[in-house]
């Protein structure tokens, strides 16, 4: 396993940076924030038409790019340091991996190559409203109804549902329990029987929505896979959208520490200025030590995930790689932003300064897609589940 970046991955992730740099500044961003959409829509087209990202790890089949996952975690890194505010986590990382996972061949040519030509936005919904994000938070339900299905049920925390053109549902059969009886099911949002309804939540630079089903007529080729045996795909998406979450919030770990460390380097009291104490030293000696192993985390992540696309031998390390890197990335992204908003002192709170934008990025991202308690929770029954194997 390398862990060295090519000089290809280096132009993607320096390319990413500067585009970035240029169309989501601190002023686009707070624009965004300001739409119920939650995105211009003017700039999700040309990151589709001349950035082609929404491609970045589609097989070339489809018409995407046949890049890799570190690809892609090196440009999710980047977009969490411009807290981009487009519905790339949602299209690409979300339902992208679905139908990679999860789709059949006629599924997979027919959405990816819409999605890689930027036609079609896309999310997934599974959650119910749990504060957990495992199979037990699936509460929709799905019965046969002749040839094809009748869903119903409520979903929360779907990632710019209300604008997604396709959604992926989770729904399990009605009276089954756990992972049983889960399927997954290829929704257009124009389908009758769906509503969906905007959630303002404390991070206004990520949108959420409600979705309910309501006696949702679907055919029989809009379920993916084997009725009623799609947790463990499903399972997996979340694992690989949680690596590109972390990844995520490590560039807003770094974004914060260099803010920071600029901050307090023009910032003077008694005559100097406060990063030459030593108190002040300290802290951000120990924010850039939370950013560089949450780094190191999500590029080990990103190397197992790559080998779980393509069924390699790292295939059964992909969950405990995943809450390995969430959970830890998760903590330490909250943790720099505190850091950073006490460095930066009354200010901090202002609503001109964006330190408080990655706060609040922080604390959403946090809990989206399981919390550190979550995760480590999940680690430690994964060993017990080894221990009792062996």
């Amino acid at each position: 396993m390398e862990f060295a970046f090519t000089e290809e991955q280096e132009m993607i992730r320096d390319t990413t940076a500067a585009f970035l740099a240029e169309v989501s500044d601190s002023a686009a961003v707070r624009r965004a924030m300001d739409t119920e959409q939650g995105y211009e829509p003017e700039l999700w087209n040309r990151i589709c038409s001349e950035m082609y990202w929404q491609a970045i790890h589609v097989p070339e089949a489809y018409g995407g790019m046949g890049l890799g996952y570190v690809e892609l975690v090196a440009m999710m890194e980047q977009m969490g340091r411009s807290l981009l505010c487009a519905p790339f986590l949602s299209t690409v990382c979300l339902a992208g991996n679905a139908l990679r996972v999860a789709g059949s061949e006629s599924q997979q040519a027919h959405w990816l190559a819409q999605l890689c030509q930027g036609t079609v936005t896309a999310t997934l919904a599974f959650n119910g409203g749990s504060s957990r994000w495992d199979a037990e938070s699936i509460t929709a339900t799905w019965r046969r109804e002749g040839d094809g299905y009748l869903l119903n049920g409520d979903y929360r925390y779907v990632i710019d549902g209300h604008t997604a053109d396709l959604l992926i549902v989770a729904a399990r059969a009605e009276g089954a329990t756990g992972a049983e009886g889960v399927s997954l099911f290829l929704l257009p949002a124009t389908t009758d029987g769906v509503s969906r309804q905007w959630l303002p939540t404390m991070d206004q630079a990520r949108k959420q929505a409600a979705v309910q089903l309501k006696n949702v007529s679907l055919p029989a080729d809009a379920v993916m896979g084997e009725p009623g045996q799609a947790w463990k795909s499903l399972s997996t998406v979340i694992d690989l959208a949680s690596i590109a979450l972390a990844a995520e919030q490590v560039g807003g770990c770094q974004q914060l520490l260099d803010m920071t460390v600029a901050y307090t380097s023009e910032r003077v009291q008694f005559n100097r200025t406060i990063a030459s104490y030593q108190a002040v030293k300290h802290k951000a000696a120990d924010m850039m030590l939370k950013v560089e192993v949450a780094r190191s985390a999500i590029y080990y992540a990103a190397c197992v995930a790559q080998e779980a696309l393509e069924g390699g031998p790292l295939s059964a390390e992909l969950s405990e790689a995943a809450s390995v890197a969430k959970s830890y990335c998760s903590d330490a992204y909250f943790a720099v932003a505190g850091d950073a908003l006490q460095l930066f002192g009354g200010v901090g709170f202002t609503w001109e300064y964006d330190v408080h934008l990655y706060l609040k990025r922080a604390k959403s991202s946090e809990h989206l897609l399981g919390n550190g308690v979550f995760h480590r929770e999940r680690l430690a029954c994964m060993l017990l589940d080894e221990g009792g194997d062996s």
